[in-house]
């Protein structure tokens, strides 16, 4: 049979957006601001305690600032918990940008027929936010969020959940995404082809190596988003 992809699926955080960097600016901004408001930190402690419960709670915990202030103060100072929400949001449109030619390739992409999606451990609002906040909202015909199965990759069903929105069949999806245990994993579990953008995937875990865990090997890698564009030609070129 010939292999042909008509449909790619994307992870969002890592692959389309570095969210990582992204977080680690606003949430630098947020400590900066909390300390210039009374926070008794140094701000390189601080940093540290406040994704020591990131790492713990989950990169999407609405309530980290929260944690944060009851870990180091004993109670939530609303004064401070302000100046960091604030703080936050003010930086985070700085830098939640797409990766470079992300926008070019996604244009060529849909121009030559083929469906897009997005398949993310985030809520869906915040994962159609990011999108909209990026301006690429416009390319993505499904985007299937956490509570749209209850479930985290790599667990099959919200990339099954994305078969059955895009109504194609998993054999003619590609799923790019930047984590080899969750992304390719799942995807491949769910019978589509896998491709792992490698580009993303350096500053996955803040640092921590992914150690100890079994080794996932994806039907194609790219080391930028550029790469997809050709990538999907020589696919559907065989």
């Amino acid at each position: 049979m010939k292999k042909t992809v008509d449909a790619i699926l994307f992870d969002l955080d890592q692959t389309l957006v570095d969210f990582l960097a992204m977080k680690r600016y606003s949430c630098r901004a947020a400590i900066h601001a909390m300390i210039q408001s009374g926070l008794h930190l140094k701000p390189k402690q601080a940093e540290k305690q406040l994704f020591e419960l990131y790492d713990r709670f989950g990169i999407e915990d609405p309530q980290i600032f929260q944690r944060f202030l009851r870990k180091t103060q004993g109670t939530v100072n609303y004064r401070l918990l302000s100046k960091a929400i604030a703080a936050y949001r003010k930086a985070q449109p700085k830098v939640l940008i797409p990766y470079p030619n992300t926008r070019a390739v996604l244009l060529r992409l849909q121009k030559k027929g083929l469906k897009l999606g997005i398949v993310s451990d985030a809520p869906r609002l915040k994962a159609w936010t990011r999108l909209a906040e990026m301006e690429l909202e416009d390319f993505f015909e499904t985007v299937i969020g956490f509570e749209d199965t209850k479930k985290l990759k790599p667990n099959p069903a919200p990339f099954k959940k994305a078969v059955q929105k895009l109504k194609t069949s998993a054999y003619n999806i590609l799923f790019v995404g930047d984590n080899p245990q969750r992304d390719i994993a799942g995807a491949a579990a769910a019978g589509m082809k896998t491709c792992w953008a490698q580009y993303g995937y350096p500053a996955q875990y803040f640092g921590k190596k992914n150690t100890g865990k079994k080794k996932i090997s994806p039907d194609y890698k790219i080391g930028s988003f550029a790469a997809l564009e050709k990538l999907v030609q020589r696919i559907n070129s065989r």
